[in-house]
């Protein structure tokens, strides 16, 4: 996939965010909704909104979303085009690099599925909220698509051959007299 980045950006300065929180209503124009449903192999992006709420937190800050997105897709079984909306919300928290909130890097990964989600780690002054919302689109999108009804019917299969029938098979024609 490219460069989240790239895709719809929509940076926001880590010290304007310490000073106040940033309530953003988005929604990406034709040119970023072209630009994403290619990186993401959609057919199109009709739609993609985003309520976004940014604030201090620690020394860095949270982000808090909930988006939609409309987009066409081509379905792994029949080829056809079908459209799927999805929505979604997420928080994440970001700090600069040194914080103390950071933490240090571990020589061992320990993976909790009921703990907190660490930070992540700043490189710079700003973050990109646009980068976000594409990578949690990108998270929805079904890799299989497949339209709803749409069932696989495998090409009807011959019966095999018996293990004797192929060795009749290599098997040479006596000689006729």
């Amino acid at each position: 996939m490219t460069d989240p980045d790239a895709l719809w950006p929509v940076r926001l300065r880590l010290s304007d965010v310490q000073r106040r929180t940033a309530a953003l209503e988005l929604e990406a124009d034709d040119g970023r909704r072209v630009a994403i449903a290619r990186a993401l192999d959609l057919l199109a992006l009709a739609c993609f909104t985003a309520r976004v709420e940014v604030r201090p937190w620690l020394d860095g800050l949270e982000i808090t979303a909930c988006w939609d997105a409309d987009f066409t897709q081509t379905c792994g079984v029949s080829l056809d085009p079908f459209k799927t909306t999805v929505s979604g919300e997420f928080i994440v928290r970001a700090v600069p690099e040194g914080s103390p909130a950071a933490g240090a890097p571990a020589s061992e990964i320990t993976v909790d599925p009921n703990a907190e989600d660490p930070p992540d780690l700043l490189e710079g002054e700003e973050v990109d909220v646009g980068a976000y919302l594409v990578e949690h689109l990108a998270l929805e999108v079904d890799p299989f698509p497949r339209k709803p009804g749409a069932e696989f019917e495998p090409p009807p299969s011959e019966d095999p051959a018996s293990p004797f029938a192929v060795l009749k098979v290599l098997k040479p024609e006596p000689p006729k007299e």
